[in-house]
């Protein structure tokens, strides 16, 4: 099975400060890879259009799985207690092309309704649409919960 996220509305590659928000310069963000944060999968500036990242997984049929009898594993899917969930990671560059990570976006799959998975796990394909910018303009971060977040077995457009 494939995992396509498709974002849309980044914040920008600079962010001033605001409530809980330091700001930052040079912002970036990617998918983290499982259990190493240094890892990122598609590295996109805060300014890019949009972004897309395609994710190579599993998709295996389970008595046992928290997610509707699905459970769903591969390289950027992260497996905690809690469920299963894909890591948006965002942070700034510096001129040494060095990623710094100061905040995350959760896409869990529990949030996913049983209809949506089981039909993505027969189609081959699971795609979420999310903004990726909150309210106040600033990069997605914390559990990302319908409706913010679209789950759909449809393959991307």
């Amino acid at each position: 099975m494939q995992i396509h996220i498709e974002g849309s509305r980044l914040p920008g590659r600079a962010c001033g400060p605001g409530g809980d928000f330091a700001g930052y310069e040079n912002i970036h963000v990617g998918v983290q890879r499982k259990d190493r944060p240094g890892e990122l999968l598609g590295l996109l500036p805060g300014d890019a259009p949009s972004a897309s990242w395609t994710l190579d997984c599993t998709a295996t049929a389970s008595a046992s799985a928290s997610a509707d009898g699905v459970e769903i594993s591969g390289p950027y899917v992260q497996d905690r207690l809690g469920g299963r969930f894909v890591y948006l990671s965002w942070g700034t560059v510096d001129e040494n092309g060095l990623f710094s990570m100061f905040r995350r976006a959760k896409l869990m799959f529990a949030d996913i309704g049983a209809d949506t998975l089981e039909a993505a796990a027969r189609s081959g394909h699971l795609t979420a649409r999310l903004p990726l910018s909150d309210a106040k303009g600033q990069p997605l971060c914390a559990r990302v919960r319908p409706p913010v977040i679209e789950w759909s077995a449809a393959a991307p457009a």
